[in-house]
């Protein structure tokens, strides 16, 4: 006689796999499966030929778009495999059962691959949300610290590691290209790079204000205190991708001492540098490269990237999808609270999603509110 709690075991977990299965097939229409297998065919061939380095530029980029289809490719085909087998141990719990001697330890296995199964699908369909034409790009961030003082200068210091430490989760590279530090603690703003593929899709999400609420550490009285920060991201261009010209007379050039945490160097020449943009009033700075010459290649960058993103918004008769509507780094505009005192709440008030877990989220744990964005963008498109 069968097993009914076997049997029930067994009926859920082929229910969940079948829905999986589904939206498994489902991914190979909106990731466009069958077009990058045909692509990553040419880009075999093309990588073959003996003359491909005599174009070192277009050499690199053919390799990297091959390794990143193969890498997706191999997702995909991965979470097949992974489906067969899971339909492979179904198959072998079914038996059992019918014998009337149901193998526990086969069902359990089959439970913990089939939910292994839906995290891997959960991540491979957030990849659909990246559709942008920058989203593949690093994506340079800017930190200023709003309205409260010092404990708003803290907070974007904390943001400052909230996003490092997101980076980190995610395998990304962070490089720290300007700090400028508060007067009696944290930083007044930052200038970093997350490296990384889809980081400039990922970070999109969370360019706006952000709240923190708690009893401030710079109160002698233990008040709570309400303060802001805010963080600005913009795709970083390739080196051979502008979308502007520059014309070296609009600019102006200040070179200053580097300060703060940077290496040796830091403190002993003045090889940091600042570039203005005269026409538009865009400033950039860089101070934590070797030498002069590479804090200046890396301000330029950085210069052409935000230059490429103004061209763009105004370009755009409705809201730009790129730059967004950050509002005033003060009361009103928040896109998100993070509340330590009275409760311990953060607050997403786009979307809604929520965590009382504010000490992970200080840490890093960011996926959530950024998925849940993302997904709200692609609604109202």
């Amino acid at each position: 006689m069968a097993d009914p709690r076997a049997e029930n075991a067994l009926r859920d977990a082929q229910s969940t796999l079948d829905e999986l299965e589904g939206r498994w097939t489902a991914a190979r229409d909106y990731l466009k499966i069958d077009a990058s297998r045909e692509r990553h065919a040419e880009l075999s061939i093309l990588v073959e030929a003996p003359n491909l380095w005599d174009d070192q530029d277009h050499a690199r980029d053919v390799t990297t778009e091959l390794g990143r289809l193969g890498n997706d490719l191999e997702l995909f085909d991965g979470l097949g495999r992974d489906l067969e087998d899971c339909r492979v141990l179904a198959e072998f719990s079914r038996e059992a059962i019918a014998t009337g001697e149901p193998d526990w330890s086969l069902l359990d296995e089959l439970s913990a691959s089939v939910e292994r199964l839906e995290q891997a699908l959960n991540a491979l369909e957030v990849q659909s949300l990246f559709s942008g034409p920058y989203d593949e790009n690093d994506a340079i961030a800017e930190l200023h610290a709003g309205a409260g003082g010092t404990d708003a200068q803290d907070w974007a210091e904390m943001m400052l590691r909230m996003y490092s430490r997101w980076a980190e989760r995610r395998g990304f590279g962070v490089e720290i290209d300007e700090v400028t530090e508060g007067q009696e603690a944290g930083i007044l703003s930052a200038t970093f790079v997350v490296k990384g593929r889809f980081a400039y899709g990922w970070l999109s999400a969370e360019r706006g204000v952000h709240r923190l609420v708690r009893i401030s550490p710079f109160d002698s009285q233990a008040r709570r205190q309400t303060s802001f920060a805010s963080i600005d991201i913009t795709p970083m261009l390739a080196d051979d991708a502008s979308e502007v010209d520059i014309d070296e007379k609009e600019l102006r050039v200040d070179t200053y001492r580097s300060s703060g945490a940077g290496g040796q160097h830091v403190n002993k020449t003045d090889s940091a540098i600042r570039i203005t943009h005269l026409p538009s009033g865009i400033v950039v700075s860089c101070q934590n490269e070797r030498s002069q010459h590479q804090n200046r290649a890396r301000a330029m960058q950085i210069l052409e990237a935000k230059l490429a993103e103004r061209a763009r918004a105004q370009r755009q008769a409705q809201m730009d999808a790129l730059s967004g509507d950050r509002g005033d780094n003060a009361w009103g505009s928040q896109i998100r609270s993070y509340v330590q005192a009275p409760y311990q709440l953060v607050k997403d008030h786009r979307t809604e999603y929520e965590t009382g877990n504010v000490e992970a989220v200080l840490d890093g744990d960011l996926d959530g509110f950024m998925e849940a964005e993302l997904r709200r963008q692609r609604s109202r498109s």
